[in-house]
């Protein structure tokens, strides 16, 4: 982007700012920052309201899943750089035998080779085969409790498990996905097959001492290495002695008309995270967090993890009233991150850190392929056509977007939909969007000649008379990206124009093919490709396959690669995903954008940023010191 468009959107922005100073400035919640001089963080975020439910598994929009993680655990949490799980509510792991003898190597890792050689005969098995699984081995923090005091136990992980499980007593599709690799499987609120086992419920009789009773147990998953990645990471752990006397088949967990206890369990939530709901501080623009100071991590030298005693989220309905209130300290950080143009707002701020990182997520255009029969049309017949969708995906300039849409600050994005971060997977053969664009433009215009070479005034092409013409369904925070789309495809004849998706477009549109294109954020990891792999481009009910791509070569692939336990060889499978992915030009990558963030160093010094993230995290909370009470 030119340095004068640049300082002609800056200028826009600064006299937006200028325009709500009166709004900001009349709020109660912006005045409390700058006299409360204990160790409170305040912390900006952008939306249209707050929750009004903390049972953690009704919403996964919005600010809900930060809440969630900081007053819930799961059992781990995964490290993108290390490939390992961290441990949180569980602090060890392994594969057994399925006596329960541990396939650990001398260190205590995992011996993916000897994974491999035991269950190298369950794989000849069908997948309804109750024979068929692995056994995970899991133990507990000992000294893990819930905020009223109660010890964690394996009974709440069955528990939490179990009802994932059970759709009668949860009501939620989501869990039923989150345990769906799980080998413990209800039909109609009846058990048909057990996959959980503690000192109380050991029918295989695996090792579990008296003294483990409490937090040893073993789960029997299927034959696949990602088959524990949703279990581990996804599933945030409920205690059994609060949720189950409120909940029945008539009155599951997840209910639009909860009982009077339910909904009180909903506003009241009693967790095992690192901080706690200070209900009566806690609104419809706030949310309060209170330290949870019995919580079982800590730092090495056993002192509190976390170095922030109390979380104040404050709510703001507009991006540029939320700048404005950092700008002028009504707050110290912002849960989001701002367009990268708005950093420049900030340059000559003293007590302002602006924080740029690396984004394992990119931006891909999306194309409707393979419609519903009532929702085909003249115009997405062409889209099933591969050669036409190259030619799409030639005329699209990373490069450019990068520039033009975010002021440089990202990076291309390889057509294999794999980051070349993910070393370990990534497969650079896969990525055939480059080289000269002049040529890829070139090329894309003789493919489409083959479909029409008619074209109107302004140098679109038509079909039977009619414009060329495609919807991209997204919403309005993506109108630059379009817009500029629009300028790169007209190149080749194709006119492009941004729809408004609303406010659940996976319900509205997306899930019933309503749609020509959408932009869809897309990563995949090691720990995430063999249940995201199906989810992008195998299912289709309700998955993230929103253009319905049915190819049965590719499904096998991915389904090889699912159940393959040699690691290297898995590996390599997914490096040759890559190619037939790139290949397909269904989900066609635009770039991936550096999150920018800010934070105030008036208050709290010490904001850390890992990839992907903004400078409000869980490894700020613990890094930061607070300086409030020096002044």
């Amino acid at each position: 982007m030119s340095k004068n468009k640049l300082i002609k959107r800056v200028c826009a922005v600064m006299l937006a700012l200028s325009c709500l100073l009166a709004s900001v400035g009349c709020s109660a919640n912006n005045a409390q920052r700058r006299t409360d001089t204990t160790n409170t963080m305040y912390v900006g975020y952008i939306g249209t309201s707050f929750p009004t439910s903390y049972m953690p598994w009704q919403s996964r929009d919005g600010i809900a899943p930060t809440v969630s993680s900081m007053i819930y655990s799961t059992l781990f949490s995964y490290n993108d750089i290390t490939g390992e799980y961290d441990p949180l509510l569980a602090d060890e792991w392994c594969y057994t035998d399925k006596e329960g003898n541990p396939l650990t190597t001398a260190d205590g890792g995992v011996d993916y080779d000897r994974v491999a050689q035991t269950y190298s005969e369950e794989q000849s098995l069908p997948d309804t085969n109750k024979k068929k699984y692995m056994v995970v081995r899991i133990k507990l923090n000992e000294n893990a409790k819930w905020t009223d005091g109660t010890p964690v136990t394996v009974n709440d992980v069955f528990f939490s498990f179990d009802l994932c499980a059970n759709n009668k007593l949860s009501n939620h599709a989501g869990a039923l996905a989150w345990v769906s690799d799980l080998k413990h499987k209800y039909d109609n609120g009846i058990l048909k097959q057990t996959g959980i086992y503690t000192y109380d419920n050991n029918t295989p009789g695996y090792p579990i001492s008296e003294d483990e009773k409490d937090t040893v147990m073993y789960l029997h998953v299927n034959t696949v290495m990602g088959a524990i990645a949703s279990l581990f990471t996804t599933v945030l752990i409920l205690p059994q002695h609060i949720w189950q006397s409120a909940i029945s088949s008539d009155m599951p967990i997840n209910s639009t008309t909860p009982s009077e206890e339910l909904n009180y369990l909903y506003q009241h939530p009693v967790g095992c995270g690192p901080y706690k709901l200070d209900r009566d501080n806690t609104n419809n623009a706030m949310i309060t967090l209170v330290r949870n100071d019995d919580y079982f991590l800590t730092k090495e030298d056993g002192s509190k993890l976390y170095n922030v005693e109390k979380i104040k989220f404050i709510l703001y309905q507009d991006q540029n009233v939320a700048i404005f209130a950092i700008k002028k300290g009504y707050i110290d950080v912002l849960d989001a991150s701002i367009p990268a143009n708005y950093a420049t707002l900030f340059e000559k701020e003293k007590n302002i850190s602006v924080l740029s990182v690396g984004n394992t997520y990119a931006k891909s255009l999306v194309m409707n392929i393979n419609p519903v029969e009532n929702q085909k049309n003249s115009t997405r017949d062409l889209l099933s056509n591969v050669d036409f969708r190259r030619a799409i995906a030639l005329a699209i300039n990373q490069e450019e977007l990068i520039d033009d849409v975010l002021d440089g600050a990202g990076t291309t994005y390889p057509a294999g939909l794999v980051s070349s971060s993910m070393t370990a997977i990534y497969n650079e053969e896969a990525n055939i969007l480059t080289g000269d664009y002049e040529q890829r433009l070139a090329e894309a215009n003789a493919i489409l000649d083959k479909y029409s070479t008619e074209k109107d005034e302004l140098g679109y092409r038509l079909l039977n008379g009619k414009r060329i013409s495609f919807d991209i369904l997204t919403n309005p925070g993506d109108q630059d990206c379009v817009s500029f789309l629009q300028v790169q495809l007209q190149k080749i004849g194709i006119e492009v124009k941004f729809a408004a998706a609303g406010n659940s477009p996976e319900n509205t549109y997306l899930y019933h093919s309503k749609f020509d294109m959408t932009l869809q954020g897309i990563t995949f990891s090691t720990s995430t490709v063999d249940i995201m792999f199906n989810s992008h481009f195998v299912n289709l009910n309700k998955s993230s396959n929103y253009g319905r791509l049915i190819n049965d070569e590719l499904a096998a692939k991915i389904n090889v690669m699912r159940n393959t336990l040699n690691l290297d060889e898995k590996y390599q499978l997914i490096k040759d995903i890559q190619v037939d992915l790139a290949n397909l030009y269904y989900k066609v990558p635009l770039f991936s954008s550096n999150v920018t963030s800010v934070a105030r160093t008036d208050r709290f010094t010490g904001f850390v940023a890992d990839e992907s993230q903004t400078a409000f995290n869980l490894s700020s909370l613990q890094n930061v010191e607070f300086i409030g009470d020096k002044k």
